[in-house]
């Protein structure tokens, strides 16, 4: 089935929850690791189309703060995946830069080091971003987001009151605390929100997953496991993506008369 798509409508941004694994392995009577290695194939598959395509960011999320819960044996597989899966060149190949966000501090020495390695070995690339939420919550990030602030307030009260070093400095006030200052202090700083976000797996909610990041996102959702979303489904998603139209709060006849 040819799926057609406009490609000079590309969507900048794309976010995934990459969901199902477990399900589909439990269907083919597999250890849920089995689903997990499937769904690495699913993320060079579909990595190399979004950078095909022309998208600039693309978002997984891998692990959250919650998976922290699950069986440590299951955890433990996990991380083995995610240092495997860095051992790809699929992003000199692609020309992709790596980059993650989340609480990496909880993560293994072996894998924060791989996850450190693979961001300066591929910070020159720049035909894609890849971008991989790992041991990451949205609360956990606007939580450490309004510490950092705080941190910055209680900083500027540590310094010398001299009149040069507070002219410096500057102070936040009430009235500097925007939406575009605490964007500043989140851990997407360094790329535009999701265009759109495509959630796998039959599941119809966000899990936690870029709150702040996602106000006027496009949402995606369809039943298929992420070990079976391919090249074609990503398609569907983009062209669904493509017969929207994006207000962002206006109304209709407003979009209408900017056109």
């Amino acid at each position: 089935m040819n799926i057609e798509i406009d490609r000079n409508r590309i969507p900048q941004h794309i976010a995934i929850i990459m969901d199902g694994n477990g399900r589909w392995a439990t269907e083919r009577n597999m250890p849920r690791n089995y689903g997990h290695q499937a769904g690495v194939e699913t993320v060079r598959r579909i990595t190399s189309e979004c950078t095909r395509l022309g998208v600039k960011y693309l978002t997984l999320y891998t692990f959250s703060t919650e998976n922290w819960n699950r069986p440590s044996d299951e955890v433990a597989a996990l991380m083995g995946l995610v240092l495997s899966s860095l051992e790809d060149e699929i992003f000199m190949k692609n020309n992709v830069r790596f980059r993650v966000i989340g609480d990496t501090k909880r993560l293994p020495d072996d894998v924060q080091q791989k996850l450190r390695e693979t961001e300066e070995h591929t910070a020159a690339n720049d035909a894609m971003t890849m971008v991989v939420a790992l041991s990451y919550s949205a609360r956990w990030e606007i939580t450490q987001a309004v510490r950092d602030i705080v941190q910055e307030v209680h900083d500027m009260q540590e310094m010398p009151k001299n009149a040069l070093k507070n002219l410096l400095s500057g102070g936040i006030r009430a009235e500097d605390i925007t939406e575009e200052f605490i964007s500043k202090h989140m851990q997407t700083n360094f790329m535009p929100d999701p265009d759109l976000l495509i959630r796998t797996g039959g599941e119809v909610r966000v899990s936690n997953y870029l709150l702040w990041q996602i106000a006027y996102s496009e949402l995606y959702f369809c039943d298929t496991y992420w070990p079976d979303f391919n090249e074609e489904d990503l398609h569907k998603a983009i062209a669904d993506y493509q017969r929207r139209q994006r207000r962002f709060g206006k109304t209709e006849a407003q979009v209408e008369g900017e056109q």
